[in-house]
């Protein structure tokens, strides 16, 4: 199973930029998707997450301004990032907790994208 995460990139404050995460492989079933950050200095924390059966979670320092969303069909994961502010460049990961096609239940990580807010 792979993650492959795209779309950071420099934005200016109060803009907005979309993250996608794209994942391949043999899924037997998916428990958790979502986007985690690490700012320089600080440890990696949850900025939204898709479980199963729907429901979401968000950092409340992102709450109305980030929607996690999930495109099945795709198997892409997307966070659509909106009124961007400087303490949220950081460089975002998507996560996936799933049980692989050999049955193994286990958390994976795509490389990272840079989102840098600035002006």
């Amino acid at each position: 199973v792979q993650l492959q995460a795209s779309g950071g990139g420099l934005v200016q404050p109060g803009g907005s930029l979309r993250l996608s995460c794209a994942t391949s492989g043999i899924i037997r079933a998916m428990y958790a998707v979502g986007w985690y950050r690490q700012a320089p200095g600080n440890q990696r924390e949850l900025v939204a997450r898709i479980i199963s059966g729907g429901s979401t979670n968000y950092a409340d320092s992102v709450k109305g301004r980030f929607t996690i969303s999930r495109d099945s069909a795709k198997n892409t994961v997307y966070l659509q990032m909106n009124s961007l502010k400087p303490e949220d460049t950081a460089v975002y990961y998507c996560n996936a907790d799933l049980r692989n096609g050999l049955g193994f239940r286990r958390d994976y990580w795509g490389q990272g994208t840079l989102v840098t807010v600035s002006s």
